[in-house]
């Protein structure tokens, strides 16, 4: 199984926010980070956009897409996917904190 892709852009999206130039507001971090979330999520879709049609294609016989192709892809969207859920928990779970915090 091959996620060599999904692994190199996770990679350089880590390097992107590792990068980043310094910042004298905090509304420019903002910006980068919401910039950065939706990249990640506009991936997400896209991946699985691209294992939905795949798996179409080889429902109706193309002979250029393999099984091993379709679950490639099927798994590709399914770790991003999953990747997405635990950072959408891990903010709304800092979030919560956030709130609570006393002032």
């Amino acid at each position: 199984m091959r996620i060599d892709g999904f692994n190199s852009e996770m990679q350089a999206l880590m390097l992107e926010a590792t990068n980043s130039r310094p910042v004298a507001t905090g509304q420019t971090v903002g910006a980068d980070f919401k910039d950065l979330l939706t990249n990640a999520i506009n991936n997400v879709n896209s991946l699985s956009k691209t294992s939905s049609q795949l798996q179409t294609r080889f429902d109706r016989g193309d002979e250029n897409v393999s099984l091993s192709d379709v679950m490639i892809a099927r798994n590709k969207s399914s770790v991003a996917f999953e990747a997405t859920i635990q950072v959408r928990n891990k903010l709304v779970e800092s979030y919560k904190e956030l709130m609570n915090m006393p002032v």
